[in-house]
């Protein structure tokens, strides 16, 4: 079995402002942020930046961990006191409002839900699926929720509702809507 080696402590300070530094960007500019511009704002180069995040991805993953995780944990959360249709219409509603609140999230997720090969799925698309298939399973049990849906559909949906509701306004105000007029068509 191999080891994984600490950190250093120079190394450990480096990511932590390359982390705090692409949140900023990302919050400003979304996922297109520059990844120069953020290496630059965390005092290293671009070659220490890409050594800790060899891609894109793998540095909006790392800025948006904590956050998705805490999205699937709202499933949970939302389903253990509302009943199984209206605690996935419930999470949908905040899961597609979150994309529109944090920038590069929504890219984020959308590859994550994408084909599946994706390296981001080990990380947070695991942990989202999970979520979407606790509830989507538990609506079609209650007999609200047709039985030939899957939770991967239900959250591209989901990511089309939030595209949507950007168009709208981009504040997000729509999505309750749309969301009630697409789990309509998805009824049992």
């Amino acid at each position: 079995m191999t080891q994984v080696k600490p950190m250093r402590a120079d190394a450990r300070r480096n990511y932590e402002r390359l982390l705090e530094e692409a949140a900023v960007a990302f919050g400003e500019h979304g996922e297109g942020a520059s990844l120069d511009d953020i290496a630059k704002k965390a005092g290293v180069g671009s070659g220490t930046l890409y050594r800790h995040f060899p891609t894109r991805q793998a540095l909006l993953e790392a800025v948006y961990v904590d956050r998705i995780e805490a999205i699937a944990a709202r499933a949970d959360e939302i389903a253990a006191v509302l009943p199984p249709g209206e605690a996935l219409v419930e999470w949908l509603n905040e899961l597609a409002l979150s994309m529109i609140e944090v920038r590069g999230l929504k890219a984020l997720l959308g590859s994550a839900v994408s084909d599946g090969s994706s390296a981001v799925l080990a990380v947070c698309g695991t942990s989202v699926r999970g979520a979407a298939t606790r509830l989507v399973e538990g609506a079609q049990r209650e007999g609200t929720l047709r039985a030939d849906v899957l939770p991967i559909e239900v959250l591209r949906l989901a990511h089309g509702v939030a595209g949507a509701s950007e168009l709208a306004n981009g504040e997000g105000t729509h999505i309750r809507r749309y969301l009630t007029l697409l789990t309509e068509g998805l009824r049992a």
